[in-house]
């Protein structure tokens, strides 16, 4: 079923290939003739199928030849296999060359990438995971696209390029110059205070908000001079002039939230406490001790130096130790963790995503599965997960081919859609708040109908409930190093 849109300014017709719901609608109505613009659309409200919309819209009109979507890399092949297949009006199917990006120097990749340069009167998609921006063989390559093309170029999660001193967030300051048409998408712009907002948007246009950086922070934070024995800094304690800042967004962005826009069945929630084993708890308490002596004789105790004793405290938890030389060993005895999951599974009926940090935890969870309920019946999907293969084990995973779905949060948490689980499970925790709202959201989104249980493993009197702790007060867990305040870390 087509649903038309008519711009009655232009007196054009505009044929959804898919029904929009009316906060679609109206985000496609305010952004389709922006040169910039940013789509904050919380995970799961169909962000995606707007910008396919847009560039639909935009082709037709005769504004734009080409559109470029980078995109994680857990994610940016769904552009095509999912997106781009559900919403693209079929009249601009037949007038689409689709190219995704592969940086392997074959004779065939070589010639694909040199013929999509070409001047065609087909709409050029290209795909591209955004990470092979910090590299000068992707940048250069969509320098070139964008030079010789009329280009509308999305950035998808645009908070990985929050990071303005980061390679690709440069590259991609830079390559957005080149384009007619700028889009962002992401549903947790600000994951730890208004300095995420600013790469983002000089993205879009550097003139709204400042076009320096440090004017920007000026005059949105409260900055106080720190002094150390070694040197001084400038630190932000505080934030102002946030409604003025919050008008300039207006201006340039959708907002809207899934509890507005969508009757989404609520999210439960559930905590299993798991007991360490005597030999966990022994490693547990002699590495705790040995990171307090460490980091108390550290002149400068920095948060990634916190982070990594924290890391290898939660290791112990989920079963194994990893050594300072990277090898790993699994912890004897049963793992209480392992045995807690069986538990819950024999409990639960249906689709299951269970989330694990580490890659030991998940190998660990995939094998433990596979030999209980057969092979067919789980697929990983972590670093190690070939790209061509993850577009099937999600389409598997929603047909219910596949029941166990065990993910890596940073890989798999990102722009999948998984509403055939009604239960999501995690193993361990990370500190990252945004990681934990967007793993979440895959379950929680258009197209799920029933309720769905989240299950928290955690372990009392240790790390799993501090994490917890900085869950629940969306915070992130570097936010509270400052002093001596890393000892409660370890209490």
């Amino acid at each position: 079923m087509q649903v038309k849109f008519i711009d009655e300014k232009k007196n054009l017709k505009y044929n959804f290939k898919t029904k929009p719901y009316q906060h679609q609608y109206d985000a496609f109505d305010k952004s389709k003739n922006k040169k910039y613009y940013a789509l904050f659309m919380e995970q799961g409200t169909g962000k995606s199928k707007v910008i396919i919309d847009n560039i639909a819209y935009l082709y037709r009109r005769g504004n734009i030849d080409t559109a470029i979507i980078a995109a994680p890399k857990g994610v940016y092949r769904n552009w095509h296999a999912s997106e781009f297949k559900a919403h693209m009006p079929e009249d601009v199917v037949i007038f689409t060359d689709i190219c995704i990006w592969n940086p392997t120097e074959t004779k065939t990749n070589i010639d694909r990438l040199i013929e999509f340069l070409k001047p065609s009167h087909k709409l050029k998609f290209f795909i591209i995971n955004i990470e092979a921006l910090s590299t000068e063989k992707g940048k250069n390559y969509l320098q070139r696209l964008l030079n010789v093309s009329k280009s509308f170029f999305c950035i998808d999660e645009s908070t990985n390029i929050k990071n303005r001193t980061a390679r690709r967030t440069k590259a991609c300051m830079k390559l957005g110059k080149l384009a007619t048409y700028r889009r962002i998408l992401t549903g947790t712009p600000v994951t730890r205070g208004p300095l995420d907002l600013w790469s983002q948007m000089h993205f879009l246009d550097e003139f709204i908000l400042q076009s320096s950086f440090y004017a920007y922070r000026n005059t949105f934070c409260v900055i106080q001079r720190r002094r150390t024995s070694s040197h001084s800094f400038d630190e932000v304690v505080g934030y102002q002039r946030l409604d003025e800042l919050q008008k300039i967004l207006n201006e340039h962005s959708f907002r809207v939230t899934k509890e507005e826009c969508l009757d989404l069945p609520p999210k439960l929630r559930q905590i299993r406490h798991i007991d360490m084993t005597p030999a966990q708890k022994r490693m547990y308490v002699i590495l705790k001790k040995r990171a307090i002596l460490e980091l108390e004789r550290e002149k400068l105790v920095t948060a990634p130096l916190i982070i990594t004793r924290i890391l290898r405290l939660q290791q112990i938890l989920c079963g194994f130790i990893k050594y300072d030389n990277k090898t790993e060993e699994n912890i004897e005895g049963e793992n209480p963790r392992i045995q807690e999951l069986l538990n819950v599974i024999e409990e639960t009926q249906g689709n299951i995503i269970i989330w694990a940090t580490y890659r030991n935890s998940i190998k660990l969870i995939r094998d433990t599965l596979a030999k209980k309920f057969g092979a067919s019946k789980v697929a990983a999907f972590f670093g190690d997960t070939k790209s061509e293969d993850r577009q099937g084990i999600v389409e598997r995973f929603q047909s219910g081919e596949i029941r166990f779905f065990v993910g890596q949060p940073r890989t798999g948490g990102y722009g999948l859609t998984l509403t055939k689980a009604k239960t999501v499970i995690y193993f361990n925790n990370t500190y990252d708040m945004e990681v934990r709202l967007q793993s979440e959201d895959r379950a929680h989104r258009i197209g799920q109908k029933e309720k769905v249980l989240y299950i928290d493993f955690v372990c009392p009197n240790t790390l799993d409930e501090k994490i917890m702790k900085t869950l629940n007060t969306k915070k992130k867990l570097a936010d509270q190093i400052t002093g001596d305040s890393w000892k409660e870390l370890f209490k």
